[in-house]
């Protein structure tokens, strides 16, 4: 069997077995704190006109988040290597918003921004802002001295020599940056959600979860997490075949995956 079917299978034997032993390990006894994964998947069918557009609203609102991070993360990271009085400024504001719990900031951007989708939508910003930063910064400042020697000495400018080499040489960073954006605006998204206690039809799957919770539906919880799970599964691997495709044909990490 073939290295790529034996990592494929691997994955899908274990998860039989975990399904199996759960639902051995369930019983009717126990459904308000083990539900079988019978009735987690029943409750799943039976809600999916709750659950659908509580995902789809969780899902919007991390790659808007996603997308702001991702822009507004690689812009400062390209301002700031072409200026250390920029980076000097910034960097630290930035490390801060990074370490400090979102569950602490959530509610004063809960009590400056009125609408309740454009706060949640700045929390889960904030969350994945700083990765791709970082990231991004990290990869500017690794790019080869003697191929930028080489590039200076055929007089190339600034605008050349950042288009030419640094940025080449930043995407793998970058794009690193953004596959752990990507689950980082999801549980942002989520926290957020959490912190603010948004009810109604604009509800996504955290105000879900907490529901069910209220109401001690434990298999439509198990639901909500399942949808949670394979919507970062589905952003993860979308970020990584992203990755893969803008690197495949020049990258070592692309070239050996390949291999």
């Amino acid at each position: 069997m073939s290295p790529a079917a034996l990592r494929f299978l691997i994955p899908v034997i274990l998860l039989g077995a975990i399904l199996l032993g759960w639902q051995i390990a369930s019983g009717p006894a126990e459904t308000f704190i083990l539900p079988s994964p019978a009735s987690v998947f029943q409750a799943l069918i039976d809600d999916w006109a709750i659950l659908g557009p509580a995902t789809w609203i969780t899902l919007r609102l991390t790659l808007i988040a996603l997308f702001l991070a991702i822009v507004i993360g690689g812009g400062l990271a390209l301002l700031m290597a072409q200026s250390r009085w920029v980076e000097w400024a910034i960097f630290p504001y930035a490390v801060i918003l990074q370490v400090t719990p979102i569950i602490a900031i959530a509610p004063m951007i809960l009590i400056w921004v009125p609408d309740t989708p454009t706060a949640l939508t700045i929390l889960a910003f904030i969350v994945a802002f700083f990765p791709i930063l970082a990231n991004t910064i990290q990869g500017l400042k690794s790019a080869d001295h003697n191929l930028l020697s080489l590039i200076e000495l055929y007089g190339a400018g600034r605008w050349q020599t950042l288009r030419r080499l640094l940025i080449p040489t930043a995407l793998p960073y970058f794009l690193t940056g953004v596959r752990t954006a990507g689950g980082l605006a999801l549980i942002g998204a989520v926290v957020a959600e959490f912190a603010a206690g948004a009810a109604g039809r604009s509800s996504g799957l955290a105000y879900r979860i907490f529901e069910a919770q209220f109401h001690l539906n434990t298999p439509l919880m198990f639901a909500a997490l399942l949808l949670l799970a394979a919507t970062g599964i589905a952003i993860f691997i979308g970020t990584g075949l992203v990755a893969y495709f803008l690197t495949r044909r020049w990258h070592e990490s692309a070239a050996i995956r390949e291999n």
